[in-house]
């Protein structure tokens, strides 16, 4: 239905439509948030929009109202103030008639009920609005289980509540969920609390994936790609040394409390640098805030129908982040990241709750904002590979200046096996057909980096690496003054 002057006139006349919510006051929020929150639940089935005016009377009278941009701009993001869960769909319009200016908010029946703002749930009744009671929750929830369309949401077929550890749901999670007030009245058996944040299924008497996500006791029974495989390289490429690996595994109600205190400890690397004689400042070598957010987001985003894992590797000069699942929804690489859409809006709910999910919809904007702040630069996303999202950290400029160490030991290293492979290895008669097309680009390019002879042959860089080494093993060639600023000696040349 379109919004004309005609059909808010219509809608505010009819003073017993269960549709429509009058108000003339511009600051209270609550009042909008449960507005939209019981017009998204939709709880008679009108199956159409529900409308907040602002700026008219419980009669039906217009009362006109002062409309600015950031008027415009606070009801619009009562949305993804993360107040809302999950996020109902919804438009926000002036309209200008002969009395003056009003603002008229139209929401859209969710999909995925009950929406709950700040932890309650609102429902229309009758011309009024209301908190949910059993009863009503219960119905939103079959609403939900009939219009299930994500897998998070789904029955976890083969699981049963003994999967999960009630404990934790009941001790961590459930009081950051619910209202103490609430929650001191809730006579509700497990399951039906479970179900009622869309984490059990009563249909099916087994919990969601969501469910066993976030508590269940051995989560890659059910999802073998549950985890996070972090992995530290000594050098800028797969190639290096690995230093140290670590599979974060287990419920996410674990999992993210480990990460995050991983991040602050293992990643970011605080240390003081002098900048006069009396005063010293910290340099990180990646924001806590972004590196932070930028897993959670690879957690909250990623298919869990994948048997892969998401990657968290760190090297000298950078931190990847891939997660399986490419953009989803709404989201394309035209409009990202200023368009969103939820794979698994149980879980972004559910993250919200814990703490680990601020405000919905800002999250790389930030991202980008701190990054720049603390020198990182912009951040790489590679948005066109289809079953995988991948974005690129890069490491502080300034905090880079304190690796030279690393590179010239790495360099020392590479030079004394060179040594060492050239004394004991014996030499290699023959060449594959790929040695002897790298061996020749060498020959007539000394500086030839690993890329630029990728290029060149059509080959991929691990292939490249794998030519190198054989022969440099096979005393074919050598590195002349180190890895970084150096170049290739031909020892030998192919006859």
């Amino acid at each position: 239905m379109s919004i004309t002057k005609d059909y808010i006139r219509g809608l505010l006349g009819d003073l017993e439509n269960d549709s429509v919510e009058r108000t003339i006051s511009t600051t209270n929020t609550d009042k909008f948030g449960q507005a939209i929150c019981a017009f998204a639940n939709d709880l008679p089935c009108n199956n159409h929009p529900g409308y907040l005016i602002i700026g008219a009377e419980d009669d039906g009278s217009l009362h006109p109202i002062h409309v600015t941009d950031e008027l415009l701009k606070n009801i619009a993001g009562i949305r993804t103030d993360g107040n809302i869960q999950p996020q109902p769909s919804m438009t926000v319009q002036k309209l200008t008639f002969p009395e003056g200016d009003i603002v008229v908010v139209e929401v859209y029946p969710t999909k995925m009920p009950p929406v709950k703002y700040k932890g309650r749930i609102w429902v229309r009744i009758g011309p009024r609005k209301g908190v949910a009671n059993e009863d009503d929750e219960r119905r939103l929830y079959e609403k939900r289980v009939a219009n299930i369309t994500t897998f998070d949401a789904m029955p976890c077929i083969g699981a049963t509540v003994d999967d999960l550890d009630i404990a934790m749901f009941r001790q961590l999670y459930l009081p950051k969920a619910v209202p103490e007030d609430v929650l001191r009245e809730d006579g509700r058996d497990v399951e039906l609390q479970l179900q009622s944040l869309g984490f059990f299924d009563k249909r099916y008497g087994c919990p969601t994936y969501a469910g066993i996500l976030f508590f269940g006791k051995q989560v890659e029974r059910f999802l073998p790609g549950a985890y996070i495989q972090y992995v530290r390289f000594g050098g800028k490429g797969r190639e290096s040394e690995v230093k140290s690996e670590y599979k974060f595994a287990g419920n996410l109600c674990e999992v993210l409390f480990r990460l995050d205190t991983f991040v602050d400890t293992s990643i970011i690397n605080r240390r003081p640098v002098p900048v006069s004689t009396l005063r010293e400042k910290t340099l990180m070598d990646y924001p806590h805030w972004a590196t932070r957010e930028l897993l959670m987001n690879a957690i909250c985003h990623r298919t869990y129908e994948s048997n892969g894992p998401i990657q968290f590797y760190q090297y000298n000069d950078r931190i990847e982040l891939m997660n399986p699942g490419g953009l989803y929804g709404k989201v394309n690489a035209q409009n990202f990241p200023f368009v969103n859409d939820y794979r698994n809006p149980v879980i972004a709910e559910a993250m919200k709750v814990l703490g680990f999910v601020n405000r919905f919809s800002r999250g790389i904007i930030r991202v980008k904002e701190e990054l720049k702040e603390n020198g990182n630069g912009e951040p790489e996303f590679s948005l066109d590979l289809g079953t995988a999202f991948l974005v690129v950290e890069p490491i502080s400029a300034e905090a880079l200046k304190y690796y030279p160490s690393e590179e010239k030991s790495e360099e020392k290293s590479e030079e004394k096996s060179e040594e060492k492979s050239e004394e004991k290895s014996e030499e290699k008669k023959e060449l594959s057909e790929m040695e002897k097309r790298v061996l020749e680009v060498i020959a007539g390019k000394p500086s030839a980096t690993y890329a630029f002879i990728s290029d060149n042959l059509g080959i991929s860089e691990t292939s490249v690496y794998n030519a190198v080494r054989h022969l440099k093993t096979g005393g074919w060639i050598k590195r002349k003054e180190g890895k970084k600023h150096g170049s290739w000696v031909v020892l030998k040349k192919n006859i």
